[in-house]
């Protein structure tokens, strides 16, 4: 099991809990990251940049001028590529950037990314983090007393209306429940800050699902397998 220290909102280390092996205690796959880091850049693409090629651009229907004695060079349509209003030659068109990956990739590559920041000692885990009103100096003071500086990813178990207003105006702070979490956004911030619920359901929903069963299987009285 790995270790990690709990922190209250004051900065003050107040316990230490275990984080499962298989979520926040592997050793990364870069390959599997990478894939799954441009797989989903490439999915957020919208893919609707269009240009129109000289079959599309009106007019061009009769040839310009007439083929010899002008000094010239010769054109039959005004709406050839190298005309301005023309068509544009190889220009985008319509389409899908959609990448797949399978689904234990998915998690591997997220699981990977987790481990590397419990590793590296990007992360943060805090007793709890509610607001009963939004309160943006707040939260800018708790960052302050967890030393956090940089970037930070803040993972709550479940969506939090008020710590979302609280953080929305704070450079480089980001809100997220634990479902949405995802490859960009874990590497697209330094700091991973997260509750003791939220890893608590991190690892509920991104354990390994063969894991997942055998725990089922263990608690449903008879759930051994025959022999």
């Amino acid at each position: 099991m790995v270790q990690v220290p709990v922190y209250d909102l004051s900065g003050e280390v107040v316990e230490n809990i275990e984080l499962r092996d298989d979520v926040f205690g592997l050793t990364p796959n870069e390959a599997v990251v990478h894939q799954a880091l441009v797989r989903q850049l490439a999915n957020a693409h919208q893919g609707t940049a269009s240009t129109k090629t000289r079959a599309q651009v009106s007019g061009g229907g009769r040839k310009p001028f007439r083929q010899k004695g002008t000094g010239r060079a010769r054109r039959g349509s005004l709406s050839a590529p190298l005309y301005r209003g023309g068509g544009v030659a190889f220009g985008p068109h319509p389409r899908s950037y959609r990448q797949a990956m399978p689904k234990k990739m998915r998690g591997l590559a997220l699981r990977c990314v987790l481990s590397s920041k419990a590793d590296q000692g990007e992360m943060m885990v805090v007793q709890g983090l509610t607001f009963d009103q939004p309160k943006t100096r707040e939260m800018a003071r708790i960052l302050g007393a967890l030393g956090i500086s940089s970037s930070a990813l803040i993972v709550t178990a479940e969506p939090d209306i008020n710590l979302y207003k609280s953080a929305r105006n704070l450079e480089r702070i980001k809100i997220l429940p634990a479902n949405l979490l995802n490859v960009v956004d874990l590497l697209s911030h330094k700091i991973l800050m997260i509750t003791v619920s939220g890893v608590r359901k991190v690892e509920e929903i991104w354990a390994p699902r063969e894991r997942k069963e055998m725990a089922v299987k263990a608690s449903v009285p008879g759930g051994g397998v025959e022999v």
